[in-house]
């Protein structure tokens, strides 16, 4: 049976872009907004639709849709079918089209403010991500970012730095602990697993406590820090007095935006006495989030 959305339908097209861009609610429609956008925007990137901010801000309401969809029990193996379908619909279908060329009117419209937003935030079911795509040359800002504390330990994972010199990083204190020598994130190995790891146990998925949301025992791909140095005072969260900079490659950034949004990353403080520390992020929209920061705002 053909998708419903198979053929190019302006007015529900319409009505989908003009919804809400935050995270919908658990039900069918979470499936179809995301194919409708998924064919929107590889429409968009392949006929040269929209101006770069407008591209930027449906393929980031893309992935925001995506994690709608898993969350509301989508499977991996259904969302991507979805996405695949939604590629062929847009490869298939004239540049010309008259119908292409309404939909694509109705998406300026409805993100055309949205292209023009500064700062977006990304809630998923425990952690927030926040975005920030304001250009600032003198000093180092965080254009990405989500805290995470544990008792004395606080820390901040995202993205930081100048225009042009951006790098996934991660700023914590240690109140009652010499410095770490190094950190490391670790997450599921997405290359020896089929899906991500949710120990529900019976239990709501919203609820569910980030540390039962990846593998206990592996397989994990890690991360380890770069440099570390101590922060400057641009990089410090709020109450957080002094602290450690971490840098990470750029392939850490890339395997987060891989995962699924439902599970959780960890990051790894390693001493040289004592046991590590670790704190734990959820993965969420992350991958929106990026993409929001693709393009300046403008």
């Amino acid at each position: 049976m053909p998708h419903p959305c198979a053929r190019i339908n302006p007015a529900a097209l319409a009505v989908a872009m003009a919804a809400s861009l935050a995270v919908g609610s658990a039900t069918a429609a979470a499936t179809d907004l995301y194919y409708e956008r998924s064919l929107m925007a590889e429409a968009g990137a392949r006929c040269n639709l929209f101006t770069p901010q407008i591209q930027s801000a449906l393929v980031s309401a893309r992935e925001q849709a995506r994690g709608a969809a898993l969350r509301a029990g989508g499977s991996t193996h259904d969302i991507r079918a979805i996405a695949d379908r939604a590629r062929d619909r847009a490869r298939s279908t004239p540049c010309d089209s008259r119908d292409l060329g309404i939909a694509a009117q109705r998406v300026r419209s409805s993100f055309a403010g949205y292209a023009r937003l500064i700062r977006q935030d990304f809630p998923g079911d425990v952690g927030v991500w926040r975005a920030d795509r304001s250009v600032n040359s003198r000093r180092p800002v965080w254009k990405l970012s989500q805290d995470a504390r544990q008792g004395a330990l606080q820390m901040r994972l995202g993205i930081a730095g100048r225009p042009g010199a951006e790098h996934l990083m991660a700023v914590a204190t240690f109140p009652d602990r010499v410095p770490p020598y190094t950190a490391r994130i670790v997450m599921r190995d997405r290359r020896l697993t089929t899906g991500p790891y949710l120990d529900t146990r019976g239990a709501s998925l919203k609820s569910l406590p980030l540390h039962m949301r990846i593998p206990r025992s592996g397989p994990f791909e890690s991360y380890s820090a770069e440099s570390r140095s101590p922060s400057g005072a641009d990089l410090l969260p709020s109450g957080m007095a002094s602290g450690w900079a971490f840098r990470f490659p750029a392939a850490a950034a890339a395997a987060i935006a891989e995962l699924d949004p439902r599970e959780s990353i960890q990051v790894e403080f390693l001493f040289a006495s004592g046991p590590p520390q670790r704190l734990f992020l959820e993965v969420g929209d992350f991958t929106a989030a990026r993409a929001f920061l693709a393009v300046r705002a403008g």
